[in-house]
């Protein structure tokens, strides 16, 4: 008889499947937009991360089929060795541009950008400060520098203070989200930095659902802030507001330099393809040239939110057009995400690990592509499918 050496993983399925917290991955037939293709059928798509609809830009289509025709498909190489061209220098040039800072360097994605950017700062002997709610990839990157990691509470700025008077060993950094992704709510940035020049720590700032949505034009929550100059490293993603892929770290010309020697996945993974550079180069232009698709995400995510809100649901604390109608169980969330499927609405559950037990979620994800209609539509269903399974009157 042969042992079956992966039963344990087919009891952690079958455990994941009973506690509805088995993730169903749907497979999208269609260009991101505000309706899909899925599984056949047109759906209004709720829950991408495609804030300014720039996912299936016509001008950033154009510009990814032009790079194809003057720079081919791949980079070839590492950016280290062989693989930075020149459409890497003239996206690092006006991230760092957009951003208001000294220089910038883009990465894989922004998963990456962490995992680079951490452990090349901080290592063994030193200390990271780090919000509770922090997205895996601070998580992972933490973990990744050996660096003893201290957790305080979600935007907690006492508990922040009580362990930067501790005595912290080496280097200190804190390190927070800019906009919380579950709870769409924004950091006490400027607390956190005032708190860290007082005790001598260095400041890290992941911005990947601030981009695009806080600031003049997108520019992220240190412009919104007007901190710059004073946090030490921004990090962000172009998978979201912006539309394409990649991540990036942004900061002072020493600090950049410093990361094209240290940061691993510059180092070890090739570059990003010049059809994403050249798309994400044009996503910054649309940007930079007008506020018009920015003020579009916010007008949607204000009325939907204050329209949910008249319907009985509870959509927490957000602060952003990210707006999480909180269920509790994660059974509830998940009948509630098949029912809005069936009615024609995709909007998937959350749940853990992703949140914490018991706070399960739809996290809505409102996008400047989003006509006042379809956002009537979303709030018939949600409001048809509450009402039957007696979560409002």
């Amino acid at each position: 008889m042969t042992e079956n050496r992966l039963a344990y993983v087919e009891q952690i399925l079958a455990d994941l499947k009973e506690q509805n917290l088995y993730n169903t991955i749907r497979t999208i037939e269609s260009p991101q937009g505000a309706w899909v293709t899925i599984e056949g059928r047109r759906v209004l798509n709720m829950c991408s991360n495609n804030y300014l609809g720039l996912a299936n830009h016509p001008a950033l289509r154009e510009a990814a089929k032009k790079a194809i025709d003057e720079y081919g498909v791949g980079p070839g190489a590492v950016r280290s060795i062989a693989g930075t061209m020149t459409v890497h220098d003239m996206l690092d040039k006006a991230v760092a541009e957009f951003k208001r800072v000294e220089a910038a360097l883009t990465l894989q994605s922004g998963f990456m950008a962490n995992v680079a950017v951490i452990p090349a700062l901080v290592g063994k002997g030193d200390t990271i400060l780090s919000d509770e709610l922090n997205h895996a990839s601070i998580i992972d990157g933490a973990r990744l520098s050996r660096a003893t990691i201290k957790v305080f509470r979600h935007a907690d700025m006492d508990h922040l203070e009580s362990l930067l008077k501790e005595d912290n060993e080496g280097n200190v950094l804190v390190i927070t989200d800019g906009v919380f992704s579950m709870d769409g709510d924004i950091a006490k940035l400027p607390t956190i930095v005032e708190l860290a020049k007082r005790y001598g720590a260095l400041t890290m700032v992941d911005d990947a659902h601030g981009e695009g949505v806080l600031g003049e034009n997108g520019r992220g929550i240190v412009d919104h802030f007007h901190l710059h100059g004073q946090v030490d490293v921004e990090v962000g993603t172009f998978s979201k507001a912006i539309g394409t892929v990649g991540g990036f770290a942004a900061g002072s010309a020493k600090l950049i330099e410093f990361l094209k020697q240290r940061a691993r996945p510059f180092l070890f993974s090739s570059a990003l393809t010049p059809p994403d550079v050249m798309a994400t180069l044009e996503a910054i232009k649309i940007l930079t040239n007008s506020s018009e698709l920015v003020d579009r995400l916010w007008e949607n995510g204000r009325y939907f939110k204050a329209e949910m809100k008249k319907l009985g649901f509870d959509v927490g604390a957000s602060e952003t057009p990210i707006t999480p109608v909180m269920l509790g169980e994660a059974e509830v969330a998940a009948e509630m995400s098949k029912r809005l499927f069936e009615a024609g609405v995709f909007a998937s559950k959350i749940s853990f690990p992703t949140v914490p037990r018991g706070k399960a979620r739809i996290r809505v994800m409102i996008s400047a592509a989003h006509e006042k209609a379809d956002l009537d539509f979303a709030l018939e269903q949600f409001s048809k499918v509450g009402r039957d399974m007696g979560l409002i009157e």
